[in-house]
């Protein structure tokens, strides 16, 4: 039988769950091994409701601002945008030793990167489970999960799109019948350097829609970094299109 696309998580995983509460986040979690990202090691993380990953500082901001970001916040953000878990959805999150989880993975970014040597010993899955946007009428939901992994020395950051229904939650301009317009979601990397970020190709557009069938790794629905000194590679020339089918998105 085919591999689960994502990394398993979820209760049987012994995950946490952030509140149930519209802009939460996590606490500040401390990691048993430190993560580097653009250069800087971080020893705790926030994992954040609408969407993002941050480093030093919790992020409730739910309308994606363009990168690079003035204020000095680093973060992944996999998918930023208004969820709001309170009108459905979790968020889960665990780090992990796992030895067949850090094998699986290791097997993936040996796969993706066969030049760089690379044994993960360490790894942190988040994964936003069927959340829905704010302001919602529907039952659109996306499911997409962050994944950190490191050796200590090099560390990957591996972004999974599993299913992607709505893009913009009421308060960001969005219809709230469809979770589209307004100011779409972003994905993508920010520094905190003021200077150096990244954007998949998509984000804040009407396109990002269809992150669940882009990658740079040729796996659809998939996109990897490495990110101690962040590096982009594989990224397709072509901005995605947006998909002439009105179904699309059923």
């Amino acid at each position: 039988p085919a591999v689960p696309f994502l990394y398993p998580y979820g209760p049987h995983e012994h995950d946490h769950k952030n509140p149930k509460l519209d802009d939460g986040t996590s606490k500040e979690l401390s990691l048993t091994v430190p993560f580097t990202f653009y250069g800087k090691k971080y020893q705790t993380l926030y994992v954040n409701n609408n969407g993002v990953i941050s480093f030093g500082i919790p992020v409730k901001q739910y309308t994606p601002d363009p990168f690079p970001l003035a204020d000095g916040r680093p973060f992944v953000a996999p998918y930023w945008a208004d969820v709001d878990n309170v009108l459905g959805g979790e968020i889960f999150y665990r780090e992990t030793t796992d030895p067949m989880l850090l094998a699986r993975i290791t097997g993936n970014i040996n796969y993706y990167f066969p030049n760089i040597p690379f044994t993960a010993i360490w790894a942190f899955v988040a994964t936003w489970h069927r959340v829905a946007y704010y302001g919602s009428t529907t039952d659109k939901r996306n499911t997409f999960q962050a994944t950190l992994t490191t050796d200590t020395k090099t560390s990957f950051i591996i972004l999974n799109y599993e299913a992607i229904q709505w893009t913009t939650g009421k308060a960001s301009g969005g219809d709230a019948e469809t979770g589209f317009g307004g100011t779409p979601a972003h994905a993508g990397f920010n520094s905190g350097d003021e200077t150096n970020f990244y954007n998949i190709p998509g984000s804040q557009t009407e396109a990002i829609i269809n992150i669940t069938q882009t990658s740079n790794v040729n796996i659809p629905g998939r996109w990897v970094f490495q990110v101690d000194d962040f590096k982009v590679t594989g990224v397709p020339t072509e901005v995605p299109k947006v998909a002439d089918s009105n179904n699309c998105w059923l």
